[in-house]
């Protein structure tokens, strides 16, 4: 290929580039807002997930590991059932009984068939399990600090409020 024509060529994919980037761009300011919004709403989460899951990880355990971990300490001393357990969850596992497997053998929960009725399996906090949790306890609520505190805490407020609001609304 001579130099006129790589010239050419590389004149071609240059301006197709750009053409595209713009394109990409020009799409992006063209977004109706509530689709900015979940967008938004959806890297926020991810971003505050991933600092949560690193704080979480040099313990052994998983953002939803933790998340089974407070649900059982709460339902203490009676447990629940699995599928109370993903009822509960703040983002759906669609293998609860895998995840509960794991955390038995890392003694972190117990599961127990009950005499009254033999179909029903209550899953417990162990006291490992509650000793990691309230290990974490305080590691937590500074993360969570560190998160938000840039917000006054009237916006704060204002945004939960949001939130929630939201999440009332229902499915359609």
């Amino acid at each position: 290929m001579g130099e006129p024509e790589y010239f050419l060529l590389t004149l071609v994919v240059t301006t197709t580039i750009l053409d595209i980037m713009s394109r990409r761009s020009t799409a992006h300011l063209a977004l109706p807002l509530e689709d900015s919004i979940f967008i938004s709403l959806q890297k926020t989460a991810d971003s505050l997930g991933l600092e949560a899951e690193q704080l979480l990880k040099p313990h052994g355990l998983t953002g939803t590991q933790y998340n089974v971990l407070r649900i059982l300490r709460g339902a203490e001393p009676d447990g629940l059932p699995c599928r109370a357990i993903g009822e509960r969850m703040i983002s759906h596992d669609p293998d609860m009984t895998r995840l509960l497997d794991r955390m038995e053998k890392q003694a972190l929960i117990s599961r127990a068939r009950q005499t009254d009725d033999r179909r029903v399996i209550k899953t417990r906090i162990t006291q490992a399990g509650l000793a990691l949790l309230k290990s974490l306890d305080q590691p937590v609520r500074e993360l969570h600090k560190r998160q938000f505190h840039h917000l006054p805490s009237s916006r704060l407020k204002t945004l939960a409020e949001l939130l929630e609001e939201v999440r009332a609304r229902g499915p359609e």
